[in-house]
């Protein structure tokens, strides 16, 4: 059976693959080899003395090898005690402690023998030491009395254990005693003080040593500490203290650093390679000394260094002899400064450079040990044989000792054995076994046959071909069953027969086959390759904010091969998910409902299969309004100022951009709290305002993008001092309401700013350019104060000043007011009006002396309106129209005029109190204009040549109508238009019949009025001449029919309804087919704008010029009515306000509504030519 293995395709996992090949080039167990230690006791053992010894030495070999011990360097009979046993088919030793036995008896050097027919190896030297945890001895300790601001420090001094123990401070209540800059524990155990402050008095400093061998914790007896405030010393303390005890009696002053460890300005240490090098500094002084290292001609390692204990403690791990040198300690404080160099020199017990490594060789070959070793100092090497110095082992002819070096030539069987190397100097040693085994063996591969490798593409790919032989057997590597020798760069071929493909490609798959062969023979083995997709997230879950409570949702997709399973896992913060149901893991996504605070993190999506691994992580930052800030705080407080600091909550993931602070004047307005200032995000203290007289409390809120925080706390409460007014009030007013009093008002002063109580006002009053005194009154809280008897719309001189029961508010400012308003005397005279044209006017008037205007004046109105056509002679209803000119003009215009009438119009003065006399009317009259369109065009009786016109005077004159104007085109069947026909009709005539008109033709007719300033508006309409004469006659005889007339009707109606419903359709965006061709014959005479006397031009609508649109309606008298087009400026200013510049543009005022007139004819009619056809019918 075919057997798989999965190839890593990560860089470490290759190495580690290759490590675990290289590893398993042992000698098969089956074959002879010399013993092999694999597993042995640490060099330095401590024991646990309340257990059993367990000393281990396992080893392999063939024969399997037998074991034996010395002790202190005797052979140790493990016979001989019934204590000790050692372990069936191994070297390791158990020593029965439980049963009785001591374990100080047995302390001392042991070290394991294993030995077989081919040679020996042996353990290191393994030292047997039990674990002590000595209880502190007795002693008697006195109290510690200080004076406040000296240093102090209190001794440990732990018993010595075996290991040395681990030191900490703590209470009686088992509380460990806070640390700090200025109170630490030394590497020595010891707690230092740089300066002792009252709070330090306690009795209970207690030290405690624990041993984590023996899992027991030893204390020391309570130190007791007082500390003096040389300001409360009393006359009893200090007759029961000598001066000595207390130090002087001093008052309490800084001083300069001063070390207290180490001690002198410099020190020396001993550290080894590889270790853990601790240095330490630690000041008294007051204030604190802050400490900072630095080494002498050189930078700190970066990476390995690390400050511990507040900077008093210097780390730097993994040691080499590069970190020897000066390193100094700096401590610092406002008063000086004092440093402490410390010579590091780094020593290095030995170390490998090249250890020995076993060695097969076959009958006939040559081959060499090496042992490297380096250390400060150099280490010495050594060699022995099979556990005995070389020097005294039996002498082997093959063998040369060269220093460090054994070369072996010509070897045979009998050169069989295990060396050991030896490198020491003073601070240890190294001890490594190497064999040398004489072997002639054929060769033979390790590696299973069939093997299946499965590899990720473009991913490297290792097939196994391990082997054994000797000699040494070389190894050639094919491909497919007949395949060449694989060579060349896109392979590299490994030592311990592996064939790598660095870049596994999909043509890589296949079979390989491995060849091994020596001297004594040759085998093959066949592995089987296969390349897999890679693994792929195609879809990364991405950066998400989110706010709390929410929702949120990460996806990751995925592509893999078809013959891989993969398995998708989240983590969050590289740890399993949440066990919560808010967490959801859907096939392609994580959602994760009702999101909180706790969610915030780094989701990762891990997805597996049994060849790769891919991920891909992204952040969830969960945001909200900051949390209200607390602790607040009032400092400094001044009659008109404090200071508010506070402490800001968590901002929840989003900056706080800003702090608001609010106030609540409990005095004034309790409950209810005011905007003070605000301050940036970055800002913790602000000094805030105050007004006199405010029981002040405040509040502060953060706010961030999010939104706004909950309110603090309130502060506590602070409240100010009265005093006089800092201001008036504002807005000050005077306006008489009556023809004989001044209404003085204000904005009353707020709460907080009366700044004391018994708030009232002094309210001051003269007329002005008068020599008179100033009148005043002292009123209570109120807004208003009327002055009665005053002369009407005079100018006053007013001030109003606030007061309190401490005093006046400043000078208060003057400001000008009047007396009460009364109606205009006298109207404006000689008012002239300018006619412009038959829409416009233009009237003048002079301005009425300021003195009977008896107010403010607002400007003038002038009321105009038509008394009558002068075309019709008829009366109607009378509407009178207002424009409003503001200010002092003098002149107006007035628009939206009707041509052809006669005006009236007077002009009135205008104040605050309402309008004066009107003058007298002034009549003008309109010129004449163009007239409206004809009211109708009705076409009747078509014959076989003619048709029969009816129509509408004008409903609009606008003058005296000179003559009609008739023009006609036939249009034909693809809706050309004809041939143009004008014919004049006097103004007396309503109708005409238009002869010899082709038959069955159908024709367009434009018709309209003249004055004698120029045409009106045309209205159009089409028609149709009948087929033949034959249809004309019965339809004279079938009309004279009841019965067919009914008929007719009911079709007539039909149809209509049809026609209608078509047409609505077809109507809806479209147009008459015939457009570009009537807007080419468009009626030439179209009156443009009309500009020859100056004035406005009349109004003509271009779509009278256009054919009318198939399937449009016209009522069934074929009447054809007119949009109401009396239009003017004035339509739209019913109501409001309108004048005009000197120019004649508008800004002025006018109001009145507009009479209703009886509805006219429309511009033009669209009768379609089916109805036409059918009314020729009835």
């Amino acid at each position: 059976m075919m057997k798989k293995m999965s190839i890593p395709t990560r860089k470490t996992s290759l190495v580690l693959f290759l490590c675990q090949i290289i590893s398993a080039l042992d000698v098969p167990l089956d074959l002879s080899q010399p013993p092999t230690i694999i597993q042995q006791s640490p060099k330095d053992y401590i024991v646990d003395p309340r257990e059993n010894i367990v000393i281990q030495c396992e080893a392999k070999g063939k024969p399997p090898p037998s074991f034996s011990w010395t002790r202190n360097g005797t052979h140790f009979d493990i016979d001989k005690d019934a204590q000790v046993t050692m372990k069936p088919n191994s070297g390791t030793l158990v020593i029965n402690i439980m049963n009785g036995g001591k374990a100080e008896a047995y302390e001392g050097v042991y070290q394991c023998t294993a030995r077989n027919e081919r040679g020996a190896a042996i353990s290191n030297n393994i030292v047997i030491r039990p674990s002590r945890s000595p209880l502190w001895t007795k002693e008697k300790l006195e109290p510690n009395h200080v004076r406040e601001g000296d240093s102090l420090v209190l001794h440990c001094r732990p018993p010595v254990g075996l290991p040395p123990p681990i030191i900490f401070w703590m209470d009686n209540a088992f509380q460990r005693l806070p640390q700090s800059e200025r109170v630490s524990q030394g590497l020595n155990g010891d707690l230092y003080f740089s300066n002792v402050q009252p709070e330090d008095t306690r009795e209970d400093y207690i030290c405690y040593a624990r041993f984590n061998h023996t899992q027991t914790i030893q204390q020391k007896q309570p130190i007791s500490v007082k500390v003096f405030s040389m300001d409360s010393l009393n006359d009893t303390i200090a007759a029961n203290l000598s001066d000595t005890d207390i130090y002087g009696a001093k008052p309490v002053t800084e001083r300069q650093p001063v070390l207290l460890t180490p001690t002198g300005s410099t020190s020396t240490k001993v550290e080894l390679r590889g270790n853990v090098l601790m240095l330490e500094c630690i000041a008294a002084g007051l204030p604190t000394p802050v400490i900072r290292w630095i080494k002498e001609g050189g930078e700190l390692p970066a990476n390995r260094t690390f400050f511990e204990n507040f900077k008093k403690t210097l780390k730097i791990i993994d040691v080499s002899e590069a970190d020897s040198g000066n390193y100094k300690c700096i401590a610092r404080n406002t008063l000086g400064s004092v440093h402490h160099v410390i010579s590091v020199t780094v020593k290095a017990a030995p170390y490998w450079i090249t250890a020995p490594r076993n060695l097969v060789l076959s009958p006939g070959e040559d081959g060499t040990l090496i042992c490297r070793a380096n250390g400060n100092p150099k280490p010495s090497i050594s060699w022995l044989a099979n556990g005995v110095p070389i020097a005294i082992a039996p002498e082997d002819p093959s063998r040369k000792v060269d220093g460090d070096t054994i070369i072996f030539s010509h070897v045979q069987e009998r050169s069989s054995a295990v060396y050991q190397c030896n490198a020491s100097n003073e601070y240890g040693y190294l001890l490594a076994n190497a064999f040398v085994n004489v072997l002639a063996e054929p060769p033979r591969i390790l590696t299973p046959a069939n093997k299946l490798y499965q590899v990720i593409a473009d991913s490297p790919a290792l097939l196994d071909c391990a082997y054994f032989g000797s000699p040494k057997p070389e190894i050639e590597w094919f491909k497919g069953v007949k395949g060449s020798i694989l060579r060349g760069n896109e392979y590299v071929f490994h030592d311990n027969g592996t064939l790598e493909i660095p870049v596994a490609q999909k043509n890589s798959a296949g079979t390989y086959t491995c060849v091994a062969r020596n001297e004594l023979g040759k085998i093959q083995n066949e592995v089987q390759l296969e390349i897999k997709d890679p693994t792929m997230i195609i879809k990364q879950p991405e950066y998400k904010v989110i706010q709390r409570y929410g929702q949120v949702s990460f996806e990751c997709i995925i592509k893999h091969d078809s013959t891989l399973l993969p398995t998708v896992t989240w983590l969050k913060d590289n740890d399993e998910l949440p066990d919560d149901e808010r967490f959801l893991v859907g096939k392609d996504n994580l959602t994760i409902m009702n999101v909180t605070d706790k969610d915030d993190g780094t989701y990762t999506c891990i997805v597996n299969t049994t060849l790769d691994s891919v991920s891909a992580s992204a952040v969830l930052t969960v945001v909200a309004r900051p949390n209200p800030p607390f602790d607040l705080e009032l400092t400094g407080q001044l009659e008109r100022s404090i200071e508010l600091s506070w402490i800001p909550g968590d901002e929840n993931n989003s900056p706080i951009t800003n702090f608001v602070i609010e106030y609540e004047d409990a005095l004034h307005e309790p409950g209810v709290w005011r905007y003070q200032t605000e301050v940036p995000g970055t800002q913790t203290t602000v000094q805030l305002k105050l007004s006199p007289y405010v029981n002040y409390s405040f509040r502060v809120i953060a706010v961030n993008k999010i939104g706004r925080s909950q309110p603090s706390e309130p502060s506590e409460q602070y409240l100010t001092k009265s005093a006089s007014p800092d201001e008036n009030p504002a807005n000050v007013q005077g306006i008489g309401s009556e023809p004989d009093n001044l209404v003085i008002t204000w904005e009353p002063l707020k709460g907080f700013q009366s700044n004391g109580p018994g708030l009232q006002y002094k309210v001051s009053w003269r007329q002005k350019d008068v020599d008179d005194e100033w009148t005043s009154v002292i009123v209570a809280n109120v807004s208003k104060y009327i002055v009665s008897g005053t002369p009407t719309f005079v100018p006053y001189e007013i001030k109003v000043q606030a007061l309190n029961d401490l005093g006046y508010a400043p000078e208060p400012s003057e400001v000008i007011g009047h007396s009460g308003e009364d109606l205009p005397m006298v109207a404006p005279g000689n008012v002239q009006v300018h006619v412009i044209n038959s829409t416009l006017a233009k009237v003048h008037w002079d301005p009425v002396p300021l003195k009977t205007v008896r107010g403010h004046l607002q400007g003038y109105k002038v009321y105009y309106w038509k008394v009558q056509s002068l075309s019709r002679r008829s009366r109607r209803h009378v509407e009178k129209k207002i424009l409003t000119f503001r200010g002092n003009k003098t002149f107006g215009m007035l628009p939206g005029l009707e041509p052809y009438s006669s005006y009236k119009l007077n002009v009135r003065v205008v104040n605050g109190k309402g309008e004066g006399p009107a003058s007298p009317d002034k009549v003008f009259k309109t010129p004449e204009g163009v007239p409206s369109s004809p009211s109708f065009l009705k076409i009747t009786n078509p014959t076989l040549d003619s048709l029969t016109l009816e129509w509408g005077s004008p409903t609009h004159p606008n003058g005296v109508l000179t003559s009609y104007t008739l023009k006609f085109q036939p249009i034909n069947n693809t809706h050309e238009l004809g041939p143009l026909v004008e014919i004049r009709i006097p103004a007396n005539e309503s109708s005409l019949i238009l002869k010899n008109l082709n038959y069955s033709t159908r024709y367009k007719f434009y018709f309209n009025a003249q004055t004698a300033v120029g045409s009106g508006s045309q209205i159009t309409e089409e028609a149709v001449t009948i087929m033949d004469e034959a249809m004309a006659s019965r339809q004279v005889d079938i009309a004279t029919q009841g019965w067919f007339i009914g008929l007719m009707c009911a079709v007539a109606l039909l149809i209509l309804i049809l026609l209608i419903v078509c047409f609505i359709r077809r109507n809806k965006g479209g147009k008459y087919p015939v457009k570009e061709k009537e807007d080419a014959h468009a009626d030439p005479e179209i009156q443009p704008m009309k500009e020859d006397d100056g004035t406005f031009g009349e109004y003509s609508d271009a779509e009278d010029h256009k054919p009318l649109k198939k399937g449009s309606r016209t009522p069934s008298d074929r009447t054809v009515k007119k949009e109401d087009s009396d239009d003017s400026l004035v339509d739209y200013g019913e109501g409001v306000n309108g004048q005009f510049n000197e120019d004649g543009s508008f800004i002025g005022q006018y109001s009145g509504k507009k009479e209703k007139e009886p509805a006219e004819g429309n511009e033009s009619s669209e009768a379609p030519s089916p109805v036409n056809a059918m009314n020729s019918f009835v």
